[in-house]
């Protein structure tokens, strides 16, 4: 049988005309994919530019500095971290002040204790920090080596103390005035008891009493230090004290008119001493109160001259002044009324110094050493240079990384 030839399908070849569009295809196609690519490269870009600018970049910005050590706020998030894990969101703001002085204090001190050949090994940092179980991490690592650091150095000032120092034995209390000064300085002159005279006379119950043996330093204002250390042993003596406030004073009331609804219209003036009281009221006529009120009344509620305007029981928050004016005739003054209740400037220390001389410091070792670190401290702080860079902004955005990263 023959063989049957297969038909052949003539090739289409384009022309010119079509090559050339088919190109300009091409082209335009490989133009929309390197344009989708470098759009998507910029996008990519500037999504991680912004991200490195706002989370990244400031991390790594120096915030603090103590002479040639610095920290950078990566640092002092970590650190504020800790202080405000427990504390309460209005405790926060506060925490991320006391976070940054925390960092300068500890390097102060860690650059400190070098100066004085004290150190801390690596060994004894991860010691400490697997006992208490912390994280091993730098902020951990610098919190625990200053604690020991600071152990050490109460040791060494401990070592550099004498046996004995300079000290007093000395009795004091606060009494309102001069004349009642005088009145209890014969008593104890007399023989008086001292406790029983404190009880009967003492108007400030946060200093009082018998101070036992204290250096110079230590006794309870540098005003009585003074006047203790200044006075022979066996000797009592006063001294003013114009500034400090006392839990008394007195009142001169006057009520101006009274009304069943509206209660008493009253003017009053608080003084600071019964002396003073009844030497203000042989002053007063018809004509002078406000002035002398003016002048002399340590009461802020008021109006000028006095005026206190119309009261009822309980407007004064005072007991004893209530008792005197809602039974006080009109236009007549009160003798002075004695108000427990109220605060008052000024007084009279009475120093009684038992025995001054050189004694044992074994009672008061601790404070003296806390002193003497404190002295130690306060002058690192002046010779060394501190740069704290963080302003509100940075304190904020620091806040909000925290609290980012724990909502999260």
């Amino acid at each position: 049988m023959g063989k049957k030839n297969k038909k052949v399908e003539p090739q289409h070849i384009p022309s010119k005309r079509q090559l050339s569009k088919w190109q300009r295809q091409a082209k335009i196609r490989k133009f929309i994919l390197i344009g989708t690519a470098v759009f998507l490269a910029g996008i990519t870009g500037y999504i991680s530019h912004g991200y490195y600018n706002d989370n990244i970049k400031p991390l790594k910005q120096t915030v603090i500095e103590v002479n040639d050590a610095s920290f950078t706020m990566e640092y002092y998030v970590n650190t504020l971290e800790i202080y405000i894990r427990n504390s309460q969101p209005d405790q926060v703001y506060y925490m991320a002040n006391m976070a940054a002085n925390q960092i300068i204090q500890d390097e102060l001190i860690r650059q400190g204790a070098s100066a004085l050949g004290i150190e801390i090994s690596q060994q004894e940092v991860a010691e400490r920090i697997k006992e208490n179980n912390l994280p091993d991490e730098d902020v951990y690592q610098d919190m625990v080596t200053t604690s020991l650091l600071r152990e050490n150095l109460q040791q060494y000032f401990a070592s550099q103390l004498p046996d004995k120092m300079e000290q007093a034995h000395a009795q004091v209390m606060l009494v309102e005035s001069q004349k009642v000064a005088d009145d209890v300085i014969s008593k104890i002159e007399s023989g008086g008891n001292f406790t029983a005279l404190l009880d009967e006379f003492s108007c400030y119950h946060i200093t009082e009493g018998d101070l036992g043996w204290l250096p110079q330093e230590f006794m309870p204002s540098s005003l009585i230090g003074d006047a203790v250390f200044s006075t022979d042993s066996g000797k009592v003596s006063k001294i003013e004290d114009g500034p400090i406030m006392k839990n008394i004073g007195y009142w001169l009331i006057e009520i101006t008119d009274k009304d069943e609804k509206k209660g008493i219209k009253a003017r009053a003036m608080l003084l600071g001493s019964k002396q003073e009281a009844d030497e203000i009221k042989d002053q007063l006529n018809d004509d002078n109160f406000a002035e002398l009120s003016d002048e002399h009344s340590q009461y802020n509620g008021g109006k000028d001259g006095g005026e206190l305007g119309w009261l009822k029981q309980g407007d004064m928050n005072s007991e004893a002044f209530d008792e005197v004016a809602f039974n006080l005739p009109l236009a007549e003054i009160s003798e002075p009324v004695k108000d427990t209740s109220a605060q008052t400037s000024g007084g009279y220390w009475i120093i009684n110094v038992l025995e001054k001389g050189e004694h044992d410091i074994e009672d008061i070792e601790e404070r003296v050493i806390n002193n003497e670190f404190l002295e130690w401290f306060t002058e690192q702080e002046e010779i060394s240079t501190i740069n704290n860079y963080l302003g509100e902004d940075e304190k904020l955005w620091a806040i909000s990384k925290i609290t980012k990263v724990a909502s999260g």
